[in-house]
C-alpha cells in the first residue's frame, strides 16, 4: 500500500465500470474492514490487528489489501507480490475468524498507486458496503505524511489498533490532533461502521510485538554468505 505525500490528492482515473473483476463478493449492508500494507512478510502481529478489529468493531469481513510496491521503498527489499500474497494468506489463516479474512491484490487489478485512490475505487465499486479503514498505531504517527490523508479521513471511518513501541507517538500524532473532535469513544466502537466520516476510534488489546522489519532482519542474518 503506497502512503506518502501529504496534502489533498487529485482523483485518479480508475478502470471503467464493469471492466474490473475484484473477486471480493461484497454485499450492501456488510461492515468490512480494509487492512492495507506491503506484508513483507505478513505475520501473526498482522493477524492480531485484523482479528482485534473484526471482534471489537463487529465486522463481517476484513480484506487484506496487499500493495504491489510502495514507490518510496526500494523494490530490492521487497519480496515478489505472489510471495507476499501467500504470506498474507498464511497470516490471515492464523486468525480465529480466518474464514472472514480475505487477502486481495485489488491495487494491482485496479492499477491504483495511492491508498486514497484505492479507497475511492472500492467505495465507488461497492455502494452500500460500510467500509472501515484499519491501521496499526505505528502508522498513525506518520499518517499526516500520507498522500491525501485528510481525504482518507473523510472517505470512510478509521480504526487505529494499538501496536508496541508507538503508543505515545501515535496518541500525540498530528492526525490525532487534527481530527480530535471526530474521535469515537472505544465503548462505542461497534457503531463505527455506521458513522459518517470523519470518525475514528482507538482500540487496545494485548500487544503482539512481531514486526515485518524484525522478521526480515532475522531472515537476512540467517542467510548463508
Amino acid at each position: 500500500m503506497s502512503f506518502f505525500h501529504a496534502g489533498p490528492a487529485p482523483k485518479a482515473q480508475g478502470p471503467r465500470p464493469g471492466t474490473l473483476r475484484d473477486g471480493l463478493d461484497l454485499q450492501p449492508g456488510m461492515a468490512v474492514g480494509l487492512f492495507g500494507g506491503s506484508f513483507n512478510p505478513a505475520h501473526d502481529g498482522h493477524a492480531h490487528v485484523a482479528e482485534t478489529a473484526m471482534r471489537r468493531l463487529g465486522l463481517d469481513r476484513v480484506i487484506w489489501l496487499v500493495s504491489p510496491q510502495n514507490p518510496l521503498k526500494d523494490a530490492r527489499d521487497s519480496a515478489p507480490l505472489a510471495e507476499r500474497m501467500a504470506s498474507a494468506q498464511a497470516a490471515a489463516a492464523m486468525a480465529a475468524a480466518g474464514r472472514s479474512m480475505v487477502v486481495s491484490d485489488f491495487e494491482t487489478r485496479a492499477g491504483t498507486q495511492w491508498t486514497v485512490d484505492t479507497l475511492r475505487a472500492l467505495t465507488a465499486r461497492h455502494p452500500g458496503v460500510r467500509f472501515v479503514w484499519l491501521m496499526g498505531s505505528d502508522n498513525l504517527a506518520g499518517f499526516h505524511r500520507w498522500r491525501g490523508w485528510t481525504d482518507i479521513m473523510r472517505i470512510m471511518p478509521m480504526a487505529v489498533i494499538a501496536r508496541p513501541g508507538s503508543l505515545h507517538h501515535s496518541r500525540t500524532a498530528p492526525a490525532a490532533a487534527r481530527f480530535a473532535s471526530a474521535r469515537v469513544p472505544t465503548s462505542q466502537a461497534r457503531r463505527l461502521a455506521d458513522l459518517e466520516a470523519p470518525a475514528w476510534t482507538w482500540l487496545t488489546a494485548p500487544l503482539n510485538p512481531r514486526s515485518s522489519t524484525a522478521l526480515r532482519a532475522a531472515r537476512d542474518a540467517a542467510a548463508p554468505l
